[in-house]
């Protein structure tokens, strides 16, 4: 509520044109807060209050704007204003800005930057979309083991002003092989003269530049890292990834396997920015699978259609058995997908995890069996086979389900799959058609039809 005060008395001195006040508020703002209160403006009141700002406040606000709004600012400023502002970016958030850009507005950012950060910039984009070379960052504090405590910190002082991180120091040799990692703590707690070898943790944990990003962010789970070194190939350090590099990749990745679990094809923008026709192009193909897969179900119930007619009242179960199915089928698919997502789970974990959820369908299905068969009872007296063949299918199912809900993302996964493919819609529709062929194949055995 106070920001949004903030916010708002920002936007009247704006509307009045107190601009020399305005600029003066400004500076008591975060670089986050002024990037949130230019998302709110027109175009050229954007690029107005942009030029408002200092010079490092600048660069720093253009790295935390949507993506619309930098293509403005560059197409709205000097050649000067922006190569200032691409030297004061980390290199990272130049790479993320580009590869959403147009290409000729990429090329005007390119033209602008120093002959050294283009260089850098190209070799960053050179890498494989979506892994750590992609999402590093080439601003580290590099360091030497025949250095001193002292050394190192007069080497911090010079030039850590520069550097995503200087908490985290890595120790590299003459061919900037990786070596080592010591820390700020580490070099506090150590006298002056100590040499860094002496000192440093020589067990590095560490990513190669074509890893996966999400293999990335597994890395910085599980070990609870503030930044990871990257190496090429030939072990030599390139960069590192910061902790906020790694939380905008679970945030991209957690979206990006919803939108699979839902059955559409994940989109790279925003819910708000994104087109009526592109929102509806991402959800149609699976729409189209899911409903001509669908159609499986339609001709299962038709052959059938004699036993309808014997028992009508068949038909008044098939709802509860399908439904009952994709939802046993799912929950334990988003348990799995889940659990792989975390690292919890890996494909030679097959045997274990079906194993477990047939112990855990068979209790599940054991309860809903025996709640229905009650039910039934109560409500058609008389009608004992019916009741049990409608108990025994619910079992059957509830066991299919859970089982196949386990093994179809594991089996992604062996195949290169992305498992959250193999979620709710999938399952539900592979489910439905199981679930009616054992319906109607007890019905036919136990009713005698």
């Amino acid at each position: 509520m106070q920001e949004n005060l903030k916010l708002e008395e920002l936007s009247e001195l704006l509307n009045s044109r107190q601009l020399r006040k305005l600029k003066e508020v400004l500076t008591e703002f975060n670089e986050m807060d002024i990037a949130a209160f230019l998302e709110e403006q027109e175009a050229e009141k954007t690029v107005l209050v942009f030029r408002m700002l200092p010079k490092e406040t600048a660069s720093e606000v253009f790295a935390f704007l949507e993506v619309e709004k930098q293509e403005y600012i560059i197409n709205s400023i000097t050649d000067h204003e922006l190569g200032t502002i691409i030297e004061d970016l980390y290199v990272d958030d130049v790479v993320d800005m580009l590869e959403e850009l147009p290409a000729t507005v990429v090329k005007r950012v390119l033209q602008s930057a120093a002959p050294d950060t283009r260089k850098l910039i190209n070799q960053f984009l050179n890498y494989p979309e979506n892994s750590a070379g992609s999402i590093m960052t080439a601003e580290y504090a590099g360091l030497k083991k025949d250095m001193t405590v002292e050394q190192a910190f007069d080497y911090i002082r010079k030039h850590g002003v520069d550097k995503e991180t200087i908490y985290t120091c890595y120790v590299m040799n003459s061919k900037r092989m990786l070596e080592g990692v010591v820390t700020v703590k580490d070099l506090l707690m150590n006298p002056y003269e100590r040499f860094i070898g002496d000192i440093m943790d020589t067990n590095v944990i560490k990513a190669v530049t074509t890893e996966d990003q999400e293999e990335v962010a597994r890395r910085f789970r599980k070990y609870d890292l503030l930044s990871l070194p990257v190496v090429d190939h030939e072990d030599r350090l390139v960069g590192i990834v910061t902790v906020d590099d790694v939380v905008d990749v679970m945030e991209q990745e957690a979206t990006e396997d919803f939108e699979k679990m839902a059955a559409m094809i994940p989109s790279e923008k925003p819910y708000l920015k994104t087109s009526v026709f592109q929102l509806a192009k991402n959800r149609i193909v699976w729409l189209l699978v899911l409903m001509l897969s669908s159609m499986i179900t339609g001709g299962i119930l038709a052959k059938y259609e004699k036993a309808f007619a014997v028992i009508p009242l068949l038909v008044t179960f098939i709802p509860m058995l399908t439904d009952t199915g994709g939802n046993a089928g799912s929950q334990s698919s988003t348990m799995i997908i889940r659990g792989m997502a975390v690292g919890e789970i890996h494909t030679r974990d097959i045997f274990r995890v079906v194993w477990k959820e047939l112990k855990v369908a068979i209790l599940v299905g054991f309860v809903l069996g025996m709640v229905n068969y009650i039910r039934l009872i109560i409500l058609y007296p008389g009608k004992e086979m019916l009741c049990l063949t409608v108990m025994l299918s619910l079992m059957a199912t509830v066991i299919l389900a859970k089982t196949i809900g386990a093994m179809l993302p594991i089996g992604a996964k062996v195949f290169h799959m992305d498992p959250a493919i193999m979620a709710a819609p999938l399952i539900t529709t592979i489910v439905d058609a199981i679930s009616l062929i054992i319906y109607f194949q007890l019905a036919c055995s136990l009713l005698g039809l």
